[in-house]
């Protein structure tokens, strides 16, 4: 009797306890949400903006999807996936931060309602990986090509990207500047890549965002140094960009000498005298007049002895250049740095037309280099604004404005903004979803859903009714209006690519794909294991 008893023990042990496995999952997907729906309310333009407070008591303004999630201090290692998300996309399209963070929260919802369905997570994230490509597919169907000469285009997406921004009413002035700026760094032989680095963002406090401006050469956010007397402004300048100090020399080794008698003491300084006259002779020799200074280390740059002799000389000079700054410098110069006194020569100089300090409306002052020979492709621009928040702002709307243009170059599609491409894929995956077999389909029209919380949030934050504005668009587009998109200055739908709302190709496509591999990646943990 016993023998069946067993045989039914075993039958039953088979069964294994998923709960836990679920209830990991459950706890991920929640804390992604609770972090996306934190940044939900500043999507679009009518979207509101945070106000960061940071441990060491300083204050950020912004609207920036980024910004707002990397300052946040996420504990959850999966809502950490969130953030790095919105990072990735920065890297990638540099706009489109919120939407993407947004669109995984919405995918997460969509997938936490087919687990709980019993499907199982391979499956839907499988399928979730065919709605990616299938979805960018589509957007490239829709996508209108752009030519970069036809900057009335690009200024649009720029200004599209800037309406969201708390410095939005200045997009009619940043928009051209970015576009400018970018065009201006492109390389002719490599025409598809641009590298920001080559656009150097200057800020100065003081002044509006009206009096920010693009500025063909270099601006230095210094003063000149005016010990003794030394000019402001030079012309025909021959510049020198250089990496050694103008001073006596140190011993390597800490120690110090005693001096016993004032002869001795003279000829010590007669000896610094004519080490550093001997250095500046030397500069002189090559006809340089304008000096750059890198920051020293181990002492000073520059000795007050060493600035009064370089006054005598007409030698104007800019100090406490910051080393990370000399590569964009030589760049733009076209010059080399020179990093001993031996190697001081001609052919080494930049040259440029003019070299001024130029005294700002409000005490500050900064130095333009103007006119230079050969400039590399480099562009600088100066960003004014009355208090730190609002000139930190305009640096970081100013960065999304320039990506932007950097997608357009990379990938010359335009496509409609204000949540038309979503409704368009929403409406188009979900024909898809009708054709597949089996689980698949299910799991494609629950994601086809998913992605109508772009315009439902665009509708929320801009106070319109969501459900009656997204019900209107979807019956829109089902009528073959693709472009047809929530214009919320006007508060109901119009064909957004007459409205002049247009967004790179690169910024939607990436967006959807960087959400659904951050949502497929959370739907594979099963477990977490903390490693003391």
């Amino acid at each position: 009797m016993a023998a069946p008893a067993v045989s039914k023990a075993r039958s039953t042990e088979t069964f294994v306890d998923n709960k836990r496995k679920d209830d990991i999952r459950m706890a991920n997907i929640a804390a992604a949400q609770s972090v996306a729906n934190a940044v939900r309310t500043s999507l679009g333009p009518k979207g509101m903006d945070k106000m960061i407070s940071t441990s060491s008591g300083e204050v950020i303004i912004t609207n920036d999807g980024a910004t707002i999630l990397n300052k946040m201090e996420v504990l959850q290692p999966a809502a950490k996936f969130l953030v790095e998300l919105s990072k990735s996309q920065d890297v990638v399209a540099g706009d489109g931060t919120t939407t993407v963070v947004v669109i995984a929260g919405s995918l997460l919802k969509a997938s936490l309602s087919l687990l709980t369905a019993g499907i199982h997570p391979t499956i839907v994230s499988d399928s979730l990986h065919k709605t990616s490509i299938k979805a960018v597919e589509i957007l490239s169907a829709m996508a209108v090509p752009v030519e970069l000469s036809d900057r009335d285009s690009l200024v649009k997406s720029a200004s599209t990207s800037l309406n969201s921004k708390v410095v939005s009413q200045y997009s009619t002035l940043l928009a051209p500047l970015a576009v400018d700026a970018v065009l201006s760094v492109v390389d002719p032989e490599k025409p598809d890549l641009v590298d920001l680095k080559d656009i150097k963002i200057v800020k100065k406090l003081g002044g509006t965002v009206d009096d920010t401006e693009l500025i063909k050469g270099l601006v230095f956010d210094k003063k000149v140094s005016h010990a003794a007397g030394g000019p402001t402004r030079v012309e025909n300048a021959k510049i020198g960009v250089i990496q050694f100090q103008i001073s006596p020399p140190k011993t390597d080794i800490e120690q110090s000498i005693v001096v016993s008698d004032y002869t001795q003491m003279d000829r010590i300084l007669k000896e610094e005298r004519n080490y550093i006259l001997g250095m500046i002779k030397k500069i002189k020799a090559t006809g340089c007049n304008v000096l750059l200074i890198q920051k020293s280390i181990l002492r000073d740059a520059v000795t007050d002895l060493s600035l009064h002799y370089l006054a005598k000389a007409k030698i104007l000079v800019i100090k406490d250049v910051e080393r990370d700054e000399i590569e964009f410098i030589t760049k733009t110069l076209n010059c080399l740095p020179i990093s001993n006194i031996e190697h001081f020569r001609a052919e080494k100089l930049g040259f440029a037309d003019l070299v001024e300090e130029v005294p700002l409306g409000d005490g500050g002052k900064i130095v333009k280099i103007t006119g230079i020979k050969n400039m590399g492709r480099t562009t600088s621009v100066l960003v004014r604004g009355s208090n730190q928040l609002v000139l930190d702002e305009a640096e970081r709307s100013l960065h999304d404005a320039l990506c932007v243009v950097r997608c357009l170059v990379n990938k010359k599609f335009l496509i409609a903004g204000g949540g038309a491409p979503e409704i368009e894929l929403s409406r188009q995956l979900g024909a898809w979803a009708k054709v597949l077999q089996g689980m698949e389909g299910y799991c494609v029209r629950a994601f086809a859903e998913a992605l109508e919380v772009i315009p439902y949030t665009l509708a929320e934050n801009a106070g319109l009714n969501p459900i009656a504005i997204v019900t209107e668009l979807r019956n829109r587009h089902a009528q073959a209006e693709i472009n047809a998109g929530i214009n919320v200055r006007k508060g109901q739908i119009t064909n957004i690519l007459e409205e002049n709302v247009v967004q790179p190709l690169l910024v939607s496509t990436s967006a959807i794909s960087l959400a659904t591999e951050c949502v497929r990646m959370i739907l594979k943990i099963d477990d977490i294991v903390t490693v003391r």
